[in-house]
């Protein structure tokens, strides 16, 4: 039986995700496609959370899972959670994904699911209004879905109407008020200014340029930066920093020499980083368990997929390898059965539902950054990522027995 067949049967049986294929990815290939299957899994993770929100149901609808005693505290932060996370990840595919075909149906529903969800969440007549500056964790989401606009500016920004912009751009300034950590939060604070730019809104440069200099100074070499002053063992260079980082320098770099010149270094501490990641998957598809914010699965390679998304991997890492070696993060982290409940929505968890993993600062809404790993789909079908033969990836090459140079670590 093949693999899609494989996941079709789980769905049927409520074994696998609940949330079944619809008749647009069913419609697409079958013949062991890694996009095709990477488009049901994003169909799968991102569609209840846009459908939803679309219709205004969001809050009626979307379980909150917490944990103890946090339930009342989430609930105020947790929907917007939803919604910028899922779209800073499937944003490169709706800006730049296939127009034509299945794929291409697809995706057109979801451009326009995400709009509507824009507008109900921005609204403050609506039912799902998210609440923007409610609390210091919209400073966080507000940055999500601020990063998400930057990726898709066709799609995200300048299609939307202009009064669901001007409401957008009151529910980024309310967060305003609120003091972020010191941490890799000046970068929250900082994305939401670069999207108030490209809004064509006054901004503050101060907290772009507060943010950029001080990771700067919290670069501790081969690649990593401390979250903070303080290093942490854990995913948040992949989760927040360097994406942020890369973003950045995209959106505002030019307008001021100073982090136009961060740049070259940025990118070279990114493919180093990514460099890493690529090593860090196992031959089956894991990796190493450590740090907090495991419960985003996946969205742990946000920046190896953001670099493979950018056509800037390493020397000696290859398109194929990093979509081979992605993919199996994916099936380790979405498929194991309890990932989602029975409605689809995601549950806390690494490897089907683990609520032990769940600090007090996650809920449902959380758990959707894993839509980050999917940033690739932004390549088309046609490029090497997608198209070139299936390699394997170092740690499989390397324990398989392949003679393969040293690694080397990053200087400067």
């Amino acid at each position: 039986m093949k693999r899609r067949d494989l996941l079709r049967a789980g769905v049927a049986a409520g074994v696998s995700a609940a949330l079944p294929v619809s008749g647009f990815a069913a419609s697409l290939p079958s013949t062991g496609d890694d996009r095709a299957e990477w488009l049901m899994h994003l169909e799968r993770v991102a569609g209840p959370v846009l459908s939803a929100l679309s219709h205004r149901k969001l809050i009626a609808t979307m379980p909150v899972e917490s944990a103890a005693g946090h339930d009342a505290d989430r609930r105020k932060v947790t929907y917007l959670e939803a919604l910028g996370r899922t779209l800073c990840g499937i944003a490169p595919w709706l800006e730049q994904g296939e127009t034509t075909g299945a794929e291409g149906q697809l995706r057109e529903r979801f451009c326009g699911m995400a709009r509507e969800a824009i507008a109900a969440g921005v609204d403050p007549r609506s039912p799902d209004y998210l609440r923007f500056g409610v609390d210091r964790q919209t400073i966080v989401d507000a940055a999500f879905l601020s990063l998400a606009l930057l990726r898709a500016p066709r799609e995200l920004r300048e299609k939307l109407p202009a009064a669901v912009r001007a409401q957008l751009a009151d529910g980024l300034r309310a967060t305003r008020e609120l003091l972020p950590g010191f941490n890799n939060w000046l970068l929250f604070a900082a994305m939401i200014e670069a999207c108030l730019f490209q809004l064509g809104e006054r901004w503050d440069r101060m907290r772009v340029d507060y943010a950029l200099r001080e990771h700067q100074s919290w670069f501790l070499g081969d690649g990593v930066y401390g979250d903070g002053p303080h290093f942490h063992w854990d995913y948040y260079n992949s989760f927040v920093i360097q994406p942020f980082l890369l973003t950045l320098i995209d959106a505002v770099g030019a307008q001021e020499p100073g982090w136009a010149a961060m740049g070259p270094a940025i990118k070279a501490r990114a493919q180093r980083y990514a460099a890493i990641q690529e090593r860090l998957i196992a031959p089956d598809g894991t990796y190493p368990i450590v740090g907090r914010s495991i419960a985003y699965r996946c969205g742990a390679f946000q920046l190896l997929a953001e670099v493979a998304l950018r056509k800037e991997l390493p020397e000696g890492v290859t398109p194929e390898q990093v979509r081979c070696g992605l993919t199996a993060v994916i099936r380790k982290t979405l498929d194991t059965p309890g990932t989602f409940d029975e409605k689809g929505w995601l549950r806390i968890g690494l490897a089907g539902h683990q609520p032990s993993l769940g600090e007090t600062y996650i809920s449902t809404g959380s758990l959707y950054l894993c839509s980050a790993v999917f940033l690739p789909l932004g390549l088309p079908a046609s490029d090497a990522f997608w198209s070139g033969k299936a390699e394997r990836w170092t740690s499989q090459k390397l324990w398989a027995g392949v003679d393969l140079p040293v690694d080397h670590a990053l200087d400067g």
